[in-house]
């Protein structure tokens, strides 16, 4: 699947654009704040669209390869699944369903974890980083889908999302 739609199928205008001035013609509130809400859920779809396209060689999703990422990237290459439900900020749940799958690809494997022998983690495995390294380059190369943004307007947009997410309560 595209990111983008084929070229015969775009549209010759900006979709949210009119929206937004028909929000504003009706007398409707919020008509810029509803502009920029659906210009990052449409944002979403195309960067998703692009990011799945990179990690399809490796057999990973996004979700996946967060979790991938974030084991390659820890002190000892192993967390407990809870730890990493606050650190990726989704459900225990979604974790162990990333684990589960990326278990059965070989890419991590489950441990009792050393300072708690009651809690399960996951530990990648050298396969594993071998892969993280590898999708981390791909995503590298299509710039995480923001091929559009230089560094600084990249920096910006973060800057802007992270005051959001701020106020909606993600974190202090």
């Amino acid at each position: 699947m595209s990111a983008v739609p084929e070229a015969r199928s775009r549209l010759r205008f900006d979709a949210i654009e009119e929206a937004r001035r028909n929000w504003t013609d009706r007398g409707w509130d919020a008509a810029e704040e509803m502009a920029a809400a659906t210009s990052i859920m449409r944002a979403h779809q195309l960067v998703q669209g692009r990011v799945d396209a990179a990690l399809k060689p490796f057999d990973l999703t996004f979700a996946r390869y967060e979790v991938l990422a974030l084991l390659y990237l820890s002190r000892r290459g192993a967390l407990p699944i809870g730890k990493m439900g606050v650190r990726l900020m989704v459900h225990p749940t979604s974790v162990t369903h990333a684990v589960n799958r990326l278990e059965e690809q070989g890419l991590v494997r489950r441990a009792p974890d050393p300072a708690d022998r009651r809690t399960v983690g996951a530990v990648i495995t050298p396969a594993g980083a071998k892969t993280a390294e590898a999708a981390t380059a791909a995503l590298g190369k299509i710039r995480f889908g923001m091929e559009g943004l230089d560094t600084a307007s990249a920096q910006r947009l973060t800057k802007v999302i992270r005051t959001l997410r701020q106020h909606s309560g993600d974190f202090a």
